[in-house]
């Protein structure tokens, strides 16, 4: 009887490969036969997974945005309960990658954001990760800063008002959470510096709200 393949589950390997691939040698080192013999599968494995290179490039970068949400659901869900506050710092310092265990994650997060400034295809997969991350911070902003409902008086005194100022808030702290992983990656701010910065701007943003 012939051997069950469950193709899913090859995809994520072929995906864990190029990530290893990009962090060595970038997204222009990344072949098909480099990405088949890291994976310890065939060739024609690979090409049955992807069709192209572009292809299993845009699975990848699904892939490693889908591995940072993963460990921050998992996070959340495996912690005490506490504040949205507390969460929402805490989902701050996950998607900034600071912490060393997550140092080649940034590399090649950094690497496919680099190749996405001049690839469409990849531009709008990253998209779709910096999206899923924003919804995640507004709905903590707008829960710690007024409770479940938005909108509350301190966000604005009004529905429309909150939602637009928990969007802001959002956008803001995700913006510095990814740029403090390109500046602690080249070493212009180290892990602990990094941290301060975000622990300043959540008190500012409690502060604003």
């Amino acid at each position: 009887m012939p051997k069950q393949v469950d193709h899913e589950d090859r995809r994520r390997r072929i995906a864990d490969a190029v990530c290893l691939l990009v962090d060595e040698h970038g997204l222009e080192g990344v072949t098909l036969r480099d990405v088949a013999t890291r994976a310890e599968v065939s060739m024609g494995a690979v090409q049955r997974c992807f069709r192209t290179k572009d292809e299993m490039l845009l699975f990848a970068l699904a892939h490693v945005g889908e591995r940072v949400a993963e460990r921050v659901r998992n996070r959340l869900a495996a912690g005490p309960a506490q504040s949205a506050a507390d969460e929402l710092g805490l989902v701050a310092g996950e998607v900034a990658l600071l912490r060393e265990e997550h140092r080649a994650e940034a590399r090649i997060w950094l690497a496919f954001v680099a190749g996405a400034a001049v690839d469409p295809a990849l531009a709008t997969t990253l998209r779709r990760s910096y999206t899923a991350l924003e919804e995640l911070l507004v709905r903590l902003v707008t829960q710690a800063a007024g409770g479940a409902e938005v909108g509350g008086p301190a966000l604005g005194g009004h529905a429309s008002g909150g939602a637009v100022v928990a969007r802001t808030e959002a956008r803001a702290l995700l913006a510095l959470a990814d740029g403090l992983t390109a500046h602690v990656l080249v070493g212009h701010r180290t892990v602990t510096e990094a941290e301060e910065v975000l622990r300043a701007h959540l008190a500012g943003l409690w502060a604003r709200c």
